[in-house]
C-alpha cells in the first residue's frame, strides 16, 4: 500500500469513530448492528484494514451519516454541513460565549496545525 493509502484510510477511519462517538455507541453496538466483527471495526476506524463497500454501507447506514461526509470530508457541501452545524451551535449564545468559543476553535486549530 502507498502511503497516501494508508493516509486516507486512517482519516476515513478517523471520522466513522467520530460519528460513532457523535452517536454515543461503543464499537460493540456499530458491530453488533452493522453485522461486522468488533475486531473489524477496530482496525477499520485505526485505519489498519481495508474494508469492502458493503461493509462500508452498512456503516454508514447504522450511523445514519453521508458517504461524503466520510470519504470527502473536504468538498464544498459537507464544509456547508459542518458550518450549519456550527451556526446551530452559536444559535444560542451570548456575545461573551461566541468570542470564548472563536477563541478557543482559534487556538485549537493553531495547535492542531501545529502538531500535523
Amino acid at each position: 500500500m502507498s502511503d497516501k493509502r494508508n493516509i486516507d484510510l486512517k482519516q476515513i477511519g478517523q471520522r466513522i469513530r467520530a460519528a460513532r462517538i457523535e452517536r454515543g455507541m461503543s464499537q460493540e453496538d456499530l458491530a453488533f448492528e452493522s453485522s461486522v466483527a468488533v475486531a473489524n471495526i477496530s482496525d477499520i476506524e485505526l485505519g489498519k484494514k481495508d474494508f469492502r463497500i458493503s461493509t462500508f454501507i452498512r456503516i454508514i447506514e447504522v450511523l445514519k451519516i453521508s458517504a461524503d461526509e466520510i470519504l470527502r470530508a473536504d468538498v464544498p457541501s459537507v464544509n456547508a454541513l459542518y458550518q450549519k452545524d456550527l451556526s446551530y451551535l452559536f444559535a444560542d449564545c451570548k456575545p461573551e460565549e461566541m468570542e470564548n468559543i472563536i477563541q478557543l476553535i482559534t487556538n485549537i486549530k493553531k495547535t492542531w496545525r501545529t502538531n500535523n
